[in-house]
């Protein structure tokens, strides 16, 4: 069975001549338009059209404002004055006495014996001399 599969530089290659081809079409047809001579024709004369009669604006009649009718005042109902309450006295509760815990000794943990870990010496770097650069000679 024949596999059907294209690179995609077809792809690409393809989307390019379509893209060249159309550009190009579009110039040669704007240097056709330049090209091509149009006959001049004249003018049509419209005929004279009559004048219309100017109305009268109409004048609209001017309103008074209207006025709001005065609403009645509102009586303020007095201030109440509410009678104090006593404050009333709770009776005092003893504290109760909670049982004492005992406390617990610490318990030593039993000693592990020490490991004996082979220590990997730490590599040193070598000491190399400083190099001697000659100095740049300043001018006079």
């Amino acid at each position: 069975m024949a596999n059907n599969h294209y690179d995609s530089s077809f792809y690409l290659l393809l989307f390019v001549t379509l893209f060249l081809t159309n550009n190009y079409i579009n110039q040669a047809d704007a240097r056709h338009l330049l090209e091509v001579i149009l006959p001049e024709f004249s003018k049509p004369e419209l005929p004279h059209l009559p004048e219309f009669p100017e109305i009268p604006k109409p004048e609209l009649p001017t309103l008074s404002k209207p006025e709001l009718p005065h609403l009645p005042e509102i009586p303020t109902l007095p201030k109440f004055e509410f009678p104090e309450i006593p404050k009333s006295e709770l009776p005092t509760l003893p504290k109760p006495e909670l049982p004492k815990i005992p406390t617990l000794s610490k318990r030593e943990l039993p000693k592990l014996p020490k490991l004996d870990m082979h220590v990997i010496p730490k590599p040193e770097s070598p000491t190399l001399p400083r190099p001697k650069i000659p100095r740049v000679p300043k001018k006079p």
